[in-house]
Order: C-alpha cells, then structure tokens, then sequence
C-alpha cells in the first residue's frame, strides 16, 4: 500500500499500543541484522508494558507520538525519553536532554512521515523546556544517519568502552 502525503502526527494512546508494539519488534529485527552484536529483539511482553506504562502517563518526562496514515492506520511512531540529569557531584552541567526514536513503516518512507513525526517531537520537547535532543544511531544504519542529518542533527562526541568479559566492545 503506498500512502499518500496526508497524515496526522499524535501523541500515542493506549489504542495505539499493539501498533508501537510491531514498529518497536520490526525496527528491533532490523537492528540485530545490523549488528547482532549490538542489538536483540525484546520479549514481547516487555515492549507492551512499556508502552501501555509509557502512554498511560501523559504528565511523564517522557513521550510517545504516531503518524498515522488517511485511513487511520499507524505507520510510524517517535519516542522522546528524557536523560537524567547528572548528580551534584559530577562536573558535567546539566542539560534538560532526551533521545529521540523514530520508526516509519518501511513503505511509508520517502514521503515525509519521519520528517513530520521529528518535527513533532522537537515541538513536543521544547514544550517541555528540553533544550537538547540526541539520537543514537548505529553507523551502519546509514540511512538514519542521513535522515537525522538532514534535520541538524551532528556528531556530539566519541563514547569509548571496554569490556570486561573477554570480548571486544560493541562498536556503534
């Protein structure tokens, strides 16, 4: 099916949340091809209490927001979920930040839903005097590299690890 251009941009309900619960599974598949390493695909049952939790909380420091196409059908989603600020002890100043997520329906891009889904987001966070958004990419993913890129988004740094079972650390 291809959609048109028409669609709306929501915060999720919990009507919604078999819909986040496939786009969460489906980009999950799509990750662990990148790097199985890195990435698995979540228990079932696990995906759906964290969005039935997640958009039950309308006041909460984190959001959920759907594109959905004319007919009414889900066909992407973004999450917004705020960062901790760091304790009084450590030097890092704090920044009201959150990640964002965003998952379009594979024939639903290309037509401006990740666009309007992100600008949403952005509106969403502002709202609620976040001041700073990331999002964690895999740089195999370069698909979301460019579409992140595209909307301003730019290196913020280089995360360095070790791990301490023997194995090499996940690159990402």
């Amino acid at each position: 099916m291809v959609w048109e251009t028409r669609r709306t941009v929501r915060p999720a309900t919990l009507a919604d949340v078999a819909s986040l619960v496939e786009l969460r599974l489906a980009n999950a598949e799509a990750h662990v091809a990148l790097d199985a390493a890195a990435y698995r695909v979540p228990p079932r049952d696990a995906v759906v209490r964290h969005f039935a939790v997640m958009v039950a909380d309308e006041a909460g420091p984190d959001g959920v927001l759907v594109a959905e196409g004319p007919d009414g059908q889900v066909i992407g989603m973004v999450e917004v979920l705020r960062h901790s600020d760091p304790p009084d002890h450590q030097i890092l100043r704090p920044e009201p930040s959150a990640q964002v997520h965003t998952v379009v329906l594979p024939e639903a891009r290309g037509l401006g839903v990740g666009s309007a889904l992100l600008t949403a987001a952005e509106r969403w966070a502002s709202d609620r005097r976040i001041t700073y958004l990331s999002a964690g990419i895999h740089h195999r993913n370069v698909g979301a590299v460019r579409f992140y890129r595209r909307h301003g988004y730019a290196d913020a740094g280089l995360s360095l690890g070790k791990s301490l079972a023997g194995q090499p650390p996940v690159t990402r």
